[in-house]
């Protein structure tokens, strides 16, 4: 009987451990955050996603990101603001940057998105 005790206890914290870091990464929990930093909407296994990633830490530079993959909520949310800024989805290239309220994508030159990446 201790050791079931023992065991749902585990269960319990782990889960609802699980519950508090899935929600650390939702649009949702991060509205103050993104004012203050860079939000980066890609994917873990995209190349231009890591090297933007890498980029901005090199620099010392705070940014969020979201895998829009696995987050859906996230996804939705870069498509709103894609949107709200009349940029086309058509041929829609990642990351998407949100630079504290301006929107850009990896569409051009790699070396120039970096370098407007941390201007």
């Amino acid at each position: 009987m201790k050791s079931c005790t023992y065991l749902l206890i585990f269960f319990t914290s782990f889960f609802q451990f699980n519950l508090n870091a899935q929600a650390i990464g939702t649009p949702e929990k991060k509205v103050e955050e993104t004012k203050k930093a860079i939000i980066i909407y890609g994917s873990l296994d995209c190349h231009y996603c890591i090297a933007a990633k890498n980029t901005l830490m090199e620099n010392k530079i705070d940014f969020i990101f979201f895998d829009i993959d696995t987050n859906k909520e996230a996804l939705n949310e870069m498509l709103a603001k894609l949107r709200k800024a009349n940029i086309s989805t058509a041929n829609l290239g990642i990351p998407v940057i949100d630079k504290y309220g301006e929107l850009f994508s990896n569409n051009t030159n790699f070396d120039d998105f970096l370098k407007r990446l941390i201007r």
